[in-house]
């Protein structure tokens, strides 16, 4: 029963144990026998982002059972590394935990400086000499080992450490699942339920597993801000009377239990085989006993638990009813028809508990009713007649949103499946977790959110699938809902903008904040990577195909340098540029014929540097050096089959230039240009100046001028067709003006999408995002909250856009437009 229990469990226990924060052997060599959990973090940057980020681990982070730890490992704040290390726990005394963390020893690792209140220290134990760290009254013990580093919350695990010897074995099943764990995921947890339940808060009467689940299990960490994945496996030798061992040698089928469970239930746990013989000699194993496998039960594949007001319903599902229903109608005291079902009262009602356990415990089976192929038990009759009833009005758990939101996530087939509400996991709290942690657990406002466990039985090994999420709700038309929001580690710099991947075909987000770190940023608010650069990004981020094989790289330049990042934001080489004095302007990036044989040109003060695909100089584009300094990124424009390169000088100058460098059309006339760029309206080159006048010069260098009266800090933006002004809290589109809210307002900005403009502009005082279409029409529920310029795509191809911007000062936010 508690490995049962600990499967039902494990979506809320793991996934609050991992906020306690082919690789080389060496790292598990160090660590003591028997710890708690074993966490490896293949990319710490990425998991602290990813439980930063998260709202269920935010939820529980004040659990008197993780926050006693969690405050420990504060003390690991300090830490910076790129690669893989191992964080253990140990419980060191009742309900007392420390960690103990190995990583590859590298300059920076712990890096201290910033702490105002700190002491260092020496400690010599053994010989070995150890550092102890007082950070703001946390303690930090610090060992070199060969060339590793190893830091503790306790000497005396400290101690444990300089004592293991350097030949001690590691745990087999723990070395094969840490070096078969997955690269690509930022962390994999190890626990071992066999000898370690303190860690999940068992109640006491559960603290020894005569029969526990597995032996180890080994889950690869996913979050995202409102999710929790854990995918692995759990391992459990023949010779061992492991839980899982219950269905070696079955496979598993299609859970059919939600489709009987009446739709307002709590949870539903769910077990399937497709040989009841084999079960049933398994089930002796387990419970050491020999006894007869009759055939009364040879139909069943499938048993169900229904969870309904702390009360249960039990499933056998078969594919013939004609035994059973013949053995259990001689068993029957009495019936009665309810709705047109059949209840039987029943004299034996240990039948199913027998039959059963441990799948199924503590349960007299005192009524039942069939329902297609289905025989359903009770203890009380009204839970049966809830069950018929919603039955009959196709009233189902399977319909529940939260039910399809796992679903989602897992496998068609399996062996185990529960699927619960915050109703269920707090009922199964109350009656098998310590007092404290139900407590916990009740306090806490789960009712948005999911959690499932699914585990799927294939050679030996127990594949395993837990989720804990915020449900997905079936969204109304005409709505704005915030998909997501990242906290980065300090303030956002940069605008985040929309990128392509080029694998899924979908759009990932980038932005920079002010550490000069640039972050590359899922579909679902995950961080795929970080990259430290040395300076602020200028302008957007260009996306090219260098290789013209279909990947995409990313482009920019910095103050003083000009970088071209790949997918997995390496630096492509020789595109990684420097200029001394720096002050560039943004990477502007011409293809001319759409063949990808790209111009990157990078403009510095008055010089102009074109590059091709291999970063070599074109040497013949003869405009190098401008007459004054070159303001803002230069544009190219392609009208009938004649290029223009146009570039803006601090003189007034604007020049429109041929490919080769010489001027194409000659502007004679003076313009005291606006903090606008340039754009091709109407066939014209168009540009706006401090005082409001729109200056257009058409291909034959005829030029015209239209003054609108607009304030020196205007916004403008155009495309082919459309012309928009934002003047103080007056937008302007196509001549349509709209009069906002008194603010301070950004650009406009015009997007073409799905055949259909967008016009966005955002209040930065007031952090509201206005969204209009070509007709000056505000797009239903807008304004929105946001502190930023916008971008805004079909981020998954859905046909439903998405919009990012700025959150806070240090978070951004995703909407999603229905």
């Amino acid at each position: 029963m508690r490995s049962k229990v600990l499967f039902c469990l494990l979506p809320i226990l793991i996934a609050s144990c991992t906020k306690e924060i082919k690789t080389k052997d060496s790292l598990l060599a160090h660590l003591p026998p028997n710890p708690a959990l074993v966490l490896k973090i293949t990319n710490l940057t990425n998991f602290k982002s990813e439980l930063k980020n998260n709202s269920i681990l935010k939820s529980v982070e004040s659990f008197s059972h993780i926050k006693q730890v969690s405050d420990k490992i504060q003390g690991l704040e300090y830490l910076t590394t790129d690669k893989t290390c191992v964080l253990a726990l140990y419980e060191v005394g009742k309900d007392n935990y420390d960690y103990i963390l190995v990583a590859k020893n590298s300059s920076g690792l712990f890096n201290v400086d910033s702490v105002a209140n700190k002491t260092v220290e020496t400690l010599t134990y053994e010989g070995s000499h150890v550092t102890k760290y007082e950070l703001d009254g946390l303690e930090v013990f610090s060992l070199q080992k060969n060339k590793d580093i190893l830091m503790s919350s306790s000497m005396m695990l400290m101690e444990n450490i300089i004592r293991v010897s350097e030949n001690t074995p590691v745990d087999p099943t723990l070395k094969k699942l840490y070096e078969a764990s997955s690269l690509d995921k930022s962390a994999t947890i190890f626990i071992n339920p066999s000898v370690n339940t303190s860690v999940l808060s068992l109640k006491e009467s559960s603290t020894t597993l005569e029969n526990p689940f597995s032996s180890w299990v080994s889950l690869d960490f996913t979050a995202n801000s409102d999710e929790i994945n854990l995918n692995g496996v759990a391992m459990a030798p023949d010779s061992t009377k492991n839980f899982i061992n219950l269905f070696k040698g079955t496979s598993p089928l299609a859970n059919k239990t939600p489709s009987y469970t009446p739709l307002t239930a709590q949870a539903i746990l769910s077990y399937t085989f497709d040989d009841y013989q084999v079960f049933a000699k398994n089930q002796n194993t387990y419970l050491d006993r020999v006894k007869k496998n009759d055939s009364l039960f040879n139909t069943i594949e499938e048993v169900g638990l229904m969870y309904l007001n702390n009360e249960r319903a039990v499933l056998l599902k078969s594919f013939g009813t004609e035994s059973l229903y013949d053995y259990l109608d001689s068993k029957k005291s009495a019936s009665e028809n309810y709705q047109g079902s059949e209840i039987l009262v029943l004299d034996e009602t240990n039948l199913v508990e027998d039959g059963f356990t441990p799948l199924v415990k503590d349960f007299d089976s005192n009524y039942c009713t069939i329902i297609e192929n289905s025989f359903i038990f009770s203890e009380e009759k009204e839970v049966l007649q809830t069950v018929i009833s919603n039955h009959k009005s196709s009233s189902s758990f399977d319909d529940d949103e939260g039910f399809q939101t796992a679903k989602a996530s897992m496998a068609n087939e399996s062996s185990m499946l529960f699927v619960s509400n915050a109703s269920g996991i707090g009922f199964f709290a109350e009656h098998e977790l310590s007092p404290e942690v139900f407590e916990d657990i009740k306090d806490n406002d789960f009712k948005e959110h999911v959690f499932a466990s699914q585990m799927v039985m294939d050679h030996g090994f127990g594949h395993f699938n837990i989720l804990a999420s915020k449900i997905k709700k079936n969204q109304e038309k005409n709505t704005v809902s915030p998909l997501f929001t990242l906290e980065l580690n300090t303030d956002l710099a940069t605008e985040p903008q929309f990128v392509k991947n080029h694998r899924t075909k979908q759009q990932e987000i980038v932005v920079q904040d002010q550490n000069n770190v640039l972050y590359l940023i899922s579909t679902d608010g995950k961080v795929l990577w970080t990259k430290q650069l040395d300076g602020r990004i200028q302008g957007e981020i260009q996306q090219v195909d260098i290789y013209k094989n279909g990947k995409l790289q990313l482009a920019f330049t910095t103050n003083d340098q000009f970088l071209v990042l790949d997918r997995n934001g390496d630096v492509v080489p020789p595109f990684n540029i420097d200029y001394e004095g720096g002050n560039l302007n943004p990477l502007a990036v011409f293809d001319y014929d759409g063949s990808r044989n790209y111009r990157f040109v990078v403009t510095q003060g008055r010089k102009v540097y074109m590059y091709n695909n291999q970063a070599e100089i074109v040497r013949g584009f003869t405009f190098s050096e401008a007459p004054s300094n070159i303001l803002g990124a230069p544009k190219h424009f392609r009208v009938g089959n004649k290029d223009y390169l146009v570039f803006k000088q601090d003189n007034s100058t604007l020049r429109i230039l041929h490919r080769v460098g010489s001027d194409r059309i000659k502007v004679p006339e003076k313009i005291d240009f606006s903090n606008n760029e340039i754009f091709l309206y109407k066939n014209k080159f168009s540009v706006t100046n401090k005082t409001g006048v729109l200056h257009q010069i058409d291909t034959n260098g005829k030029l015209t001028a239209t003054n609108f009266n607009l304030n020196p800090d205007h916004g403008f933006y155009a495309t082919s067709n459309t012309l928009v002004f934002m003047d103080d809290n007056v937008l302007s589109i196509k001549g349509r003006k709209v009069e906002l809210e008194l603010g301070v307002y950004s650009k406009p900005k015009i997007f073409y999408i799905y055949d259909k403009i967008y016009v966005g502009v955002t209040d930065i005082q007031n952090h509201q995002i206005y969204l209009f279409d070509s007709q000056a029409e505000p797009i239903p529920n807008f304004p929105i909250f946001g502190s930023s310029l916008i971008d805004l795509t079909d981020m998954d191809n859905d046909k439903k856009l998405e919009l990012v911007a700025k959150d806070q000062d240090n978070s951004l936010i995703v909407y999603t437009i229905n």
